[in-house]
This record gives C-alpha cells, sequence and structure tokens, in this order.
C-alpha cells in the first residue's frame, strides 16, 4: 500500500500512524482539535477587529439594529424604509446577538461564522461515515483501509472547505449568504444520512426519521435565510440524484414527503403571512417580483456577466482546490449509471456532491443576474469531490489496466498546483504596483509596502508552488501535494490575509467610522446627517441616525429647498464639495477630516441659497 510505502521511509511518522490506528480516541481527539483549529483560524479569529464593510454590510446591520430599538420584528427597515431585500432569519440572528453581546461588529458577523463552522462539521462527519475513496464498498465492511480513508477524507473535506478565499470571506461577512450555503449544505448532507440509515424505514409513521427530520428543518431556515432558492435548489439536487440513482419512488416513501412538507410549511409560513398582512401586494412585488423572479430572468442593479463568470468566480473564489475539479469529477465516471445503482447507497456519496455541483453551477449560469455569492453554496459538494480524489491518490494504488490515467490525473493536478502557486506568489508580490487608484484609500498601496505583507504573501505561493513542483517528479511523494497546499493556505490566511483585511479598514473604512461615531456625539436632536457624492450606508449604523444620500451638490441643495429643517445641518463628503458649494466662511465648520473625508456642520440657509443652482 502506499501509506506503508511512505511510513517505511519516515519510522517516526510510522510509529504516529500506528499508534493512531492503535488509539482510535486519539485519531479523534487529534482531528477534533485539528478542525477546531482550522475553523477558530478561519471564521472567528479576528472576526469583530474592524469596521462593517460598505456598501452590503452595514445594510443588514443597522436593519437589524433597527429591529431591537423598534420592537417590529416582522418588517426589516433601513434609514427609515421598508428593506425586502432578505427574509428574517439573518435579521433575527444579528438582533439576538446585539442583545446578548451589544451592537458591535461581532454580533453582525457572528451568524455568518457560526454557519460556516456548523456546515464544516457536519462535513466532517459526513466524510468520516461515507467517505470512501472508493465506490465499492460492501454494506457492513469496515476494513483497514476503508478506516484511513474515511479519517483522511473527514479531515482534507473540512480543511478544503475552510481554506478558501470565497467560503472565508463570506463566513466572516454579516450577510445573507453563508446561512443560505449552510442551510442548504446541511439539509443535503442530513438528506444523505437519511437516504442512507433509513434505507427500507418506509414504516407507517407519519413523521419522518431524525436525519431527514434535520434536512427539512434545514431547509426552512435556508428559505427563511433568503427565499424559495432554498427550497428550490436542494430540491433540484434531490430529484436529479434520485432520478439517476433510479430510486425516487422508494425515497419519497422513506423520506414520508408529506409530513416533511408540513414541518417545513409550519416553519417557514408564518413570517410571509405576516409581512404580506403588513405590507400586501408591495411586498409581494418587492421581494418575489424583483428580487427572485426578475433576477432570474432579467438584469439586475447592473449585475449582468457572461456565460462563463461563474467558470472564474469557481476558478479564482476556489483556488488552490479548483484546479483538481476536472479530475475529481472524472475520476467518478458518473458517465456509466449500471455501476452506481450497483453499488449500496453508503457508496453514493461522491454522486450526490457531482450533482450537487452541478445543478447549481447550471441554475445560476443560466440566470442572468449574476453575483460572483452565488456560487457560494456548491463550495461543500466541490470539497467533497477534491477530498474524495486526493484520499484515493493517498491511499488506493491505482488498478494495473488504469494506472497510466490514474497516474496522469494525479500529475497533470499537481502541476497547475505547482504553476498557479508560482503565478498567485508573482502577483502578490507585485500587487500594490497594480492596483489602480482609490480616492478613498490614496495611500493605501504604501501602506501596504511598508506593512511587507505583499512580500510574505508572495514567499508563500512561490514556496508552495516550488516543493510542489519538487514533489511532482516521484510518484509516491506526489501524493503529498494537497497536504503541502492546505498548510500553505492556513498560513497565507494567518500571516497574509487577515492582516492585509486589518490595513484595508484601516485606510477605506476608518476614516468614515470616525466620522460617524464623531456625528453621533456631536448631532443636536433637530439637525438632519447628510452625505454627498457617495453612498456608504455604515454612516447610517455607526451614527445611529438617519442619512440623507445626495450623489451631486445640486440635487442636495434642491432637496433642502423644498423641505423645513432646523437652523444647520451635519454634512459629511469630500473637501471638493464644499468648495463646489461656494459657500462663506461663517456659514459652515468644519469639526473634523479623516483621510479623504470631513464632518462640517453647515447653515441651512447659507448651503440654500449657495452659488450652486
Amino acid at each position: 500500500m502506499i501509506w506503508r510505502e511512505e511510513l517505511r521511509r519516515w519510522p517516526g511518522l510510522r510509529q504516529w500512524w500506528q499508534s493512531l490506528e492503535k488509539y482510535p480516541w486519539h485519531t479523534a481527539g487529534l482531528m477534533g482539535l485539528a478542525l477546531g483549529l482550522i475553523c477558530t483560524m478561519a471564521f472567528l479569529w479576528h472576526l469583530g477587529s474592524i469596521g462593517l464593510i460598505d456598501e452590503t454590510e452595514p445594510l443588514f446591520a443597522e436593519a437589524s439594529r433597527q429591529m431591537v430599538e423598534t420592537g417590529d420584528w416582522v418588517t426589516p427597515y433601513f434609514n427609515g424604509a421598508t428593506r425586502f431585500d432578505k427574509p428574517p432569519l439573518v435579521y433575527w440572528l444579528m438582533a439576538f446577538g446585539y442583545l446578548v453581546l451589544g451592537v458591535n461588529e461581532w454580533a453582525v458577523r457572528l451568524p455568518s461564522a457560526l454557519g460556516a463552522i456548523a456546515l464544516v462539521t457536519l462535513l466532517f462527519f459526513t466524510l468520516r461515515r461515507y467517505g470512501y475513496a472508493l465506490p465499492r464498498v460492501a454494506q457492513g465492511e469496515e476494513t483497514r483501509l476503508s478506516e484511513r480513508q474515511r479519517w483522511l477524507a473527514a479531515g482534507l473535506g473540512a480543511a478544503i472547505l475552510a481554506l478558501n478565499l470565497q467560503f472565508i470571506v463570506w463566513a466572516r461577512t454579516g450577510v445573507s449568504d453563508m446561512l443560505l450555503c449552510a442551510g442548504m449544505g446541511i439539509a443535503l448532507l442530513c438528506f444523505f444520512w437519511g437516504y442512507v440509515e433509513d434505507e427500507g424505514a418506509a414504516g407507517p409513521g407519519f413523521w419522518p426519521r431524525p436525519a431527514y427530520l434535520s434536512c427539512y428543518l434545514a431547509m426552512a431556515g435556508a428559505v427563511l435565510a433568503k427565499g424559495p432558492v432554498g427550497l428550490v435548489i436542494p430540491g433540484f439536487v434531490i430529484l436529479a440524484f434520485l432520478a439517476y440513482m433510479g430510486n425516487i419512488k422508494t425515497v419519497w416513501q422513506e423520506a414520508k414527503v408529506w409530513s416533511g412538507a408540513v414541518i417545513f410549511a409550519m416553519i417557514t409560513i408564518p413570517w410571509y403571512v405576516l409581512v404580506i398582512l403588513a405590507h400586501g401586494q408591495t411586498y409581494i412585488d418587492s421581494f418575489f417580483g424583483y428580487h427572485n423572479v426578475e433576477r432570474f430572468t432579467q438584469v439586475v442593479n447592473n449585475h449582468s456577466g457572461p456565460w462563463y463568470f461563474y467558470f472564474l468566480v469557481v476558478a479564482v473564489g476556489f483556488f488552490p482546490w479548483s484546479l483538481g475539479l476536472p479530475m475529481a469529477m472524472a475520476r467518478l465516471r458518473f458517465w456509466g449509471r449500471s455501476p452506481w445503482q450497483a453499488q449500496p447507497r453508503r457508496a453514493h456519496l461522491g454522486i450526490l456532491a457531482l450533482l450537487w455541483f452541478g445543478v447549481i453551477f447550471l441554475f445560476f449560469t443560466v440566470a442572468v443576474t449574476k453575483l460572483p455569492s452565488y456560487t457560494l453554496p456548491l463550495l461543500p459538494a466541490a470539497a467533497i469531490l477534491i477530498a474524495l480524489f486526493w484520499t484515493q491518490a493517498l491511499t488506493v494504488p491505482p488498478i494495473a489496466p488504469r494506472r497510466w490515467n490514474h497516474s496522469l490525473g494525479e500529475w497533470l493536478t499537481g502541476a497547475a498546483h505547482g504553476v498557479f502557486a508560482l503565478v498567485a506568489g508573482g502577483v502578490w508580490w507585485i500587487l500594490p504596483q497594480i492596483l489602480g487608484p482609490d480616492s478613498a484609500a490614496p495611500n493605501f498601496p504604501a501602506v501596504l509596502i511598508a506593512s511587507r505583507l505583499p512580500l510574505m504573501g508572495g514567499l508563500i505561493w512561490l514556496i508552495t508552488g516550488s516543493i510542489t513542483l519538487i514533489l511532482l517528479w516521484r510518484n509516491p511523494t506526489r501524493r503529498w501535494i494537497v497536504v503541502v497546499n492546505i498548510l500553505a493556505f492556513f498560513c497565507f490566511v494567518s500571516f497574509v490575509v487577515v492582516p492585509t483585511l486589518n490595513i484595508v479598514d484601516q485606510e477605506r473604512q476608518q476614516p468614515l467610522r470616525e466620522l460617524s461615531l464623531l456625528a453621533k456625539r456631536v448631532k443636536d436632536p433637530p439637525e438632519e446627517l447628510l452625505m454627498i457624492g457617495f453612498m456608504k450606508p455604515s454612516v447610517a449604523f455607526y451614527s445611529e441616525n438617519p442619512v440623507q444620500f445626495f450623489s451631486h451638490v445640486p440635487h442636495a441643495v434642491k432637496a433642502l429647498q423644498q423641505e423645513v429643517g432646523g437652523a444647520t445641518l451635519l454634512l459629511i463628503s469630500h473637501p471638493e464639495a464644499i468648495a463646489e458649494l461656494g459657500l462663506a466662511p461663517e456659514d459652515y465648520q468644519l469639526l473634523r477630516q479623516s483621510g479623504a473625508y470631513q464632518l462640517t456642520r453647515v447653515q441651512r440657509d447659507g448651503m440654500i441659497n449657495s452659488r450652486n443652482p
């Protein structure tokens, strides 16, 4: 066996591995410790150390804060206007966080982080139980090889899902996308548990057994997180999987779908009824019409993209693991249904992951509106596919007739890892030079260079690429490429990504945050708070006041001429706005300038009668 060949070369490693086999509880403890370390570093470490990031995150945070302030737990509001973009789950969880932790960034982002941790943990246990590298697993047969495979698949799958940029970014952002991903992912994994464990359990009882029940609850959570898509996509995946396996009728009876639908409806329908009773056709047109049907059939908010948009998103966002996806899919030989249908259900996880990935990818490729976050729910499936691929490479010698194809697949995947790691290292090294100008953070490239983070990030990937290419030379060492990349990404996130985010916050968000907090302290009750030249929802959150946003000075002047207000107002803008207004010195008072922004107290009459028409 490959493991034995490697272990003979490293006596210390051999003793360590044998001790784990001899003491399975030590294995479980070590894997649990590693899982906890990865999740803590990827999702919780410095979670609240940077401010909210404009534009989307503060919209959710402020709507949740207003829920707590007003006591209206049915209708989300932002800046005094209804916000029908998303259902209430994310707002409820953030609001609960405010009540427990206070109004802060931790409470805003913790629901996303906990959703990511729950999904990674369940994926770990699913692969631990059903992560066989080869499909031919007899029912009830447990060998030393399959035991190693399942531990290895569990560790690799959890690490791969947690350690990629797309998953980390959304797990550390206070929006609804990660809750949708967690709800859908947990639903599909629980479905597979029920599919295996409840085989033949279509008894006379009405209620579904625990695994299927968990599936229905998770789908209900996904629907309350982002709407009907939380039911439609898992439903399509499950139907496609059962159609492939040819057992739709049997599993329909085992899963007690009608009783599951009752449970699902009892959880999801009440809030929709309450919000429709409160807002009627306005809510129906906005949420179901604009934010669901129109996003699928039309371009919304200029979020369009070419047909290959999601190929690029997955390739970059799931880097470096995306490089192995074609080989991981081909390994399954999915074009032959009969061999798979002949296997026991416990061997079908790879096919479920393949259809899970394919249905979501195709669904959003067909949709006209395109956003990078839409592919987030397919990442658990991608992690399963990659984990099974590398588990086979590490534990199973190729069958003689397929040895060449097996080795070629590993070599091509490893070569892609090495080459693209070198490219990533070069890009990160020169990142400050290729960044475009940013009026909100003009000093960011210089600060980034002074931090030496581009140098560190470049070195990590250049070293990783070099080691990967060296490992390619020999067939046994080639199988350690995935381990090298996991360690590299762990170091990259710990020592480069998180510190870089802190610098981005200091240069782009902190100046505006400081002015917003100052506005909260100095604002007189009758004063209005205005922003001219840009819209930054974080101002409403940190100032805890409504904000009037205007794109240009003439628009602001015209609006003020048509309303009655206090004698003075507070204005957050770029310095050019004051110059454009042409105010006399006695008509305004500069309270503070921070970064590219300034906070000014302006006389209303002086602004209305300014030289600007």
